[in-house]
C-alpha cells in the first residue's frame, strides 16, 4: 500500500471524507447547547467541580448532580448543561475514586456503613458550595443516577433545606412517605426491576392507586412526587433521553416556582455519529499502513483444533483463578480481570505454539512504527470525544500502575487472540467464538464467586464495546499490513487503558 493509495481508491478517499464530516458535524451540535453558559472547574478540598451558570445570571436554585458507580461529571453533562440553559446553577462533580477525583474510595463499597458514609460527606462540601456561588439564591436541589440516587435521598433526608430531588434509576430504601422533599423519579423504559420499584416509591405516600405519569402532593410542603418512565432507553441511555431532560427542568420549575423555555441538551445522536465518524475513519487510515512479512505458521490442524484452542482457555482460566483473592489492585475487581486475561491469553498462546499457529518472531523497526501508530488511534481518536462528551478517558497519576497491570494482562490476552483468529484458512466466523469465549470465561468465574466478583458485571459493556469497535480495527490493520502482532499490541495496550479508568479506586 502506497502513501497515495487513499487518492487511489475513491472508496476510501469518499469513506474519509463523510467520517471527517461526520465528526466536524457531531462537535458542533454537541458544542451547541453550552453557547451561552459559563463554565468554570474549581477544586473543593481536592474534588473536581464544574459549575455552569448561564450569563448574567444574578439569582437561581443551585443544583447539585451526582454521577453513578464508575461514573463521572461527563456523564452526567446533558442534565447539567439543559438545567443551566433554563436558567439555573449546575454543579457537577466527581466523587471519590472517580473519573479525575485523585483521592480513592474509603470504606466497604458493599456496606451502608462504609463507604456511603464517604460519599454522603463530599456531597455536603460540594453542596455548600453550590449555595456559596454568587449566581445562587440560596436554594438547591440534587439530581443523582443510580449509585447516586439512594446518595441523594440520604443526604436529602438529613438536610430540610433541600427543596427538591430528581433520582434517575432510583434504588433506595430509604425514601419514606415523608421523605425525601419533593422527589421526582425517572426510570428508563427497559430497566423493568427498578420501573416497578419506582411505583413501589411513589405509593409510599401517593397511595396505592397512584401511577406513571401524574404527580402528587403540594410541592409547597414538600410533599410533591412523580415517576415518570422515559420511553426506549436502559440505564446509561435515560441520561441522554430528552424525556429526562425535561422532565428534569419541569421538575424543578414546578417545586421553585420558575417558568423555563430554553432547550434541553439532546446530545445522544449525535455524540453517535460523532464515534461513527471516528471508527468509520478508521478503515481509510489502516489501508495507508505497509505491508509487513511475516512467517507463515502452518495451516491449522483442523476445526475441531480450532475450536479447541478457542474453547479450552474459557472454561480452564475460571478454575485455574477460583482460589485468587480479587482485591489485588487497588481498583475494583481489575486485580482479577487482569490476571483473568493473562492467564487466558496464556494459554491460548502456549496452545498455538504447541500447533504450529503462532511464530511471532523478533519485532522490527517497521513493526514498532506501525504499532505506535495503531496504538495512539485506538486510545486517543476514540479517547479524546469519550473523555469530553461521555466518560473520563484520560487519567490521574494515581491510576497509572493499575492501567500497566491491566495492560500486561490484556496485550497477553489480544496477541495470543489475533495469532488465533488470522491463523491461515481459519474459518471467518472465529473472531466472534474467541469473544464469546471470553465472555462466556468472564460469566463463568462470576458465577463461581458472586461475592466478590460482583461487580464484574458492570464491566461487561465496556468489554463489549471494545470487542465490537476494536475487532473493526484489528482486521483492517491484519488486511493492510497481514500481521496479527500489530493490531494484537494496540488494541491490548487501549484496553488495558479503557479498563483502568473505568473501575473506581479503593483504599482500604
Amino acid at each position: 500500500m502506497t502513501r497515495h493509495s487513499l487518492i487511489r481508491s475513491p472508496a476510501r478517499l469518499l469513506v474519509a471524507i463523510a467520517a471527517l464530516a461526520a465528526i466536524v458535524i457531531g462537535v458542533l451540535r454537541i458544542e451547541a447547547p453550552g453557547r451561552g453558559i459559563e463554565t468554570a472547574h474549581v477544586t473543593v478540598d481536592g474534588t473536581p467541580v464544574t459549575v455552569r451558570v448561564p450569563d448574567g445570571a444574578s439569582s437561581a436554585p443551585a443544583i447539585v448532580i451526582t454521577h453513578g458507580f464508575a461514573g463521572s461529571r461527563q456523564l452526567m453533562d446533558p442534565i447539567a448543561v439543559s438545567l443551566a440553559r433554563n436558567g439555573y446553577v449546575a454543579v457537577s462533580f466527581d466523587f471519590l475514586g472517580h473519573g479525575r477525583n485523585p483521592r480513592p474510595l474509603t470504606g466497604d463499597v458493599t456496606t451502608e456503613d462504609g463507604a456511603t458514609a464517604a460519599l454522603l460527606g463530599e456531597l455536603a462540601r460540594v453542596t455548600d458550595l453550590a449555595r456559596s456561588l454568587p449566581a445562587s439564591d440560596g436554594r438547591v436541589g440534587l439530581v443523582g443516577h443510580s449509585m447516586a440516587s439512594d446518595i441523594i435521598v440520604r443526604a436529602a433526608r438529613g438536610d430540610p433545606d433541600i427543596g427538591a430531588s430528581v433520582a434517575i434509576s432510583l434504588f433506595s430504601r430509604e425514601v419514606t412517605a415523608a421523605e425525601p422533599r419533593n422527589l421526582l423519579i425517572v426510570v428508563g423504559g427497559w430497566e423493568e426491576f427498578l420501573g416497578d420499584e419506582a411505583l413501589r416509591t411513589l405509593r409510599l405516600s401517593a397511595g396505592p392507586d397512584a401511577v406513571e405519569g401524574q404527580t402528587y402532593g403540594d410541592p409547597a410542603r414538600g410533599t410533591a412526587r412523580r415517576f415518570v418512565n422515559a420511553d426506549n432507553v436502559e440505564h446509561v441511555g435515560v441520561l441522554y433521553s430528552p424525556e429526562t431532560l425535561a422532565e428534569t427542568v419541569a421538575w424543578f420549575d414546578h417545586v421553585f416556582g420558575r417558568t423555563s423555555d430554553g432547550p434541553v441538551d439532546a446530545r445522544g445522536p449525535w455524540i453517535a455519529l460523532l464515534l461513527a465518524g471516528v471508527v468509520a475513519l478508521g478503515w481509510p487510515l489502516a489501508m495507508l499502513l505497509p505491508k509487513i512479512a511475516r512467517r507463515q505458521p502452518p495451516q491449522p490442524r483442523s476445526t475441531r483444533t480450532v475450536l479447541a484452542i478457542a474453547v479450552g482457555p474459557a472454561l480452564l482460566t475460571p478454575m485455574i483463578l477460583w482460589p485468587l483473592e480479587a482485591d489485588l489492585l487497588p481498583v475494583l475487581v481489575a486485580g482479577y480481570l487482569a490476571t483473568h486475561f493473562l492467564v487466558y491469553g496464556a494459554l491460548t498462546g502456549t496452545a498455538l505454539v504447541l500447533v504450529g499457529g503462532a511464530r511471532p518472531g523478533i519485532p522490527g523497526k517497521r513493526l514498532a512504527l506501525c504499532v505506535l501508530a495503531t496504538t495512539l488511534f485506538a486510545i486517543f481518536a476514540i479517547g479524546l470525544p469519550l473523555d469530553r462528551y461521555v466518560a473520563s478517558f484520560m487519567p490521574h497519576e494515581g491510576r497509572l500502575a493499575v492501567m500497566a497491570a491491566l495492560t500486561l494482562g490484556t496485550v497477553v490476552y489480544t496477541l495470543a487472540d489475533e495469532w488465533l483468529v488470522r491463523m491461515p484458512g481459519a474459518p471467518g466466523w472465529l473472531p466472534v467464538l474467541t469473544k464469546v469465549c471470553m465472555l462466556t470465561s468472564l460469566g463463568i468465574a462470576i458465577a463461581m464467586d458472586m461475592s466478590a466478583l460482583f461487580f464484574l458485571i458492570i464491566i461487561f459493556p465496556v468489554i463489549i464495546l471494545f470487542f465490537v469497535i476494536y475487532g473493526l480495527f484489528s482486521g483492517w490493520i491484519h488486511r493492510a499490513t497481514g500481521h496479527p502482532s500489530i493490531a494484537g499490541l494496540a488494541t491490548g495496550i487501549a484496553f488495558g487503558w479503557a479498563l483502568g479508568v473505568t473501575f473506581p479506586m479503593l483504599a482500604g
